[in-house]
């Protein structure tokens, strides 16, 4: 059978999935020669023997030493989830122009100059590149209002202002310091739906309320059927598929049959049992233990291995042994 292939799990506050997820690679991996844990980092060597064949990783955008290990093992062979050099360079704005030409809709966004610099940011001459002052105006006209200030990266919902005139605007704008946002059009939508993605493949579409309590957002007793569900499905797969995501959600908003993709930037979705309820949960425990336990065995292999640049470099020469640690 070969040498016990471990599954690494990174992860932050989230209580309720890791350990169900590691009991059941450990469960069904038993058979076949994989391990799960929760993966511990203390320095990485920069040709250290990789100790885990996969690393699933729901907590390096909160810890960069973290990425900084992940990128180094994915170089040296492990299956990372999701890729940390993507992440790491993913934005909103990018992904609203590619579900553009990718013809998902999209509601009409902007990305803004940021509202403040770092000290050593000389307006005078770093930014002269800049237009000054923003034509408010013109970039209104094109979202048109109530429109979405928001952040380009991040999500959970924070710093987001929904403004209605353009000196609601410039006072939400003015909140914002060192971050980049954008504005969007506002979709007054009359049903909303956010898509689990796992493996590129697998989608399960939940009808979702923002607007509801937290614990309450997860429509579960109103199940998404018919046309919407396979619209929701086939988009979501699409947008899933050409970011590379192994794990994701994307919602949509839905309006006069319209599925406007929100948010698919969550490449470190809720997974809690309590607010994707029990059902949902034990699908998502499902597909993320067929993934990882096909990447360990080497009967799949990550959408990026392949892709990089740094990657087909290395199939071409002959690469320095790892050490042990």
């Amino acid at each position: 059978m070969g040498a016990q292939k471990i599954v690494g799990l990174l992860v932050g506050r989230e209580n309720t999935f890791p350990m169900p997820f590691i009991d059941m690679v450990n469960q069904r991996g038993a058979a076949v020669g994989v391990s799960a844990e929760l993966a511990v980092l203390g320095g990485s060597l920069e040709l250290e023997e990789p100790r885990h064949a996969v690393l699933v990783d729901r907590i390096s955008h909160e810890i960069p030493y973290y990425r900084a290990h992940l990128k180094s093992a994915a170089l040296l062979g492990t299956a990372v989830i999701n890729d940390p050099f993507w992440w790491e360079a993913d934005e909103k704005f990018f992904e609203c122009t590619l579900a553009r030409k990718l013809g998902v809709a999209v509601p009409k966004t902007v990305v803004l100059p940021n509202k403040d610099y770092i000290p050593d940011i000389d307006h005078s001459t770093s930014l002269r590149n800049l237009q000054y002052p923003i034509d408010w105006e013109r970039l209104v006209s094109y979202t048109g209002l109530p429109a979405v200030l928001k952040p380009n990266t991040g999500g959970g919902w924070k710093d987001v202002y929904i403004v209605d005139s353009v000196d609601a605007l410039l006072a939400a704008y003015n909140q914002t310091g060192l971050k980049t946002m954008i504005l969007q059009e506002f979709i007054a939508w009359d049903d909303y739906v956010r898509c689990i993605c796992i493996g590129r493949e697998h989608v399960m579409p939940i009808r979702y309320n923002p607007r509801a309590p937290f614990e309450q957002r997860y429509q579960i007793s109103n199940p998404v059927e018919g046309r919407l569900r396979e619209h929701a499905i086939n988009d979501a797969r699409t947008l899933a598929d050409a970011l590379g995501y192994d794990m994701d959600t994307v919602e949509f908003a839905v309006k006069d049959d319209v599925l406007y993709a929100i948010d698919f930037l969550n490449p470190a979705p809720d997974f809690d049992s309590f607010s994707i309820k029990e059902d949902n949960f034990h699908w998502v425990l499902e597909k993320m233990t067929d993934l990882v336990l096909s990447y360990a065995r080497g009967e799949a292999t990550p959408p990026w291995r392949g892709e990089h640049r740094w990657w087909n470099h290395l199939q071409k020469h002959p690469s320095v042994k790892p050490v042990e640690a």
